[in-house]
């Protein structure tokens, strides 16, 4: 039995990964405070996971559509912004580049099979860890309790969006700086995040 991961599964495993990305970023940046926390474990890692009904349920209706997109090959990026509510300026960006390694016109342009679900498993920890180290070095988000966060994804033009998706004009961050981290490979996709703060 092959230990590669399906597409089915490289999605879920994408959509995954997101979810927790998204929730360990809204903890570490504060945007939300700490008590709507619980910690859990996940990739040999001990995680937070916001335990606020109505920000869980909003994760997860994200989420939902995100994997039927990532499914059809048809979404390439998924932006988490860190918005100013007082100025409306947004002050951080996390993105997250999804890469299809194959499509049906282009069976041969990367090797197949290059990743395990061991091998994922162990980039995905060290990605959720330099997520987690970030905050070492990014500015301090000094008004507590000010932010919000809004999540944007880049689909193709002929995916289907619906109506609470609207369409976003994503400006860019004034005097910004931007951090690349690793990547996590499976059999299908590659991710790649950075992060893209106010300098």
């Amino acid at each position: 039995m092959s230990n590669s991961i399906s597409l089915r599964g490289s999605t879920r495993a994408i959509t995954e990964f997101f979810e927790y990305s998204i929730n360990s970023i809204l903890y570490q940046r504060g945007v939300y405070p700490q008590e709507d926390f619980t910690t859990v474990r996940k990739y040999g890692l001990t995680l937070l996971k916001t335990h606020d009904e109505e920000l869980k349920a909003y994760i997860r209706r994200i989420l939902t559509q995100v994997h039927r997109w990532l499914l059809g090959g048809k979404c390439n990026k998924l932006v988490l912004c860190i918005v100013d509510k007082d100025e409306g300026d947004k002050v951080e960006e996390w993105a997250f580049d999804v890469k299809q390694l194959h499509d049906s016109d282009d069976q041969q342009s990367v090797p197949h099979g290059v990743a395990d679900s061991t091998e994922t498993q162990n980039q995905i920890r060290a990605l959720i860890r330099q997520i987690t180290a970030s905050v070492t070095f990014l500015p301090e988000l000094t008004k507590e309790g000010n932010y919000t966060f809004n999540v944007l994804a880049y689909t193709d033009a002929n995916a289907k969006v619906p109506l609470e998706w609207s369409d976003s004009d994503n400006k860019p961050i004034n005097n910004s700086e931007t951090v690349q981290f690793k990547t996590f490979s499976t059999t299908d996709h590659v991710v790649g995040a950075q992060v893209s703060y106010r300098f």
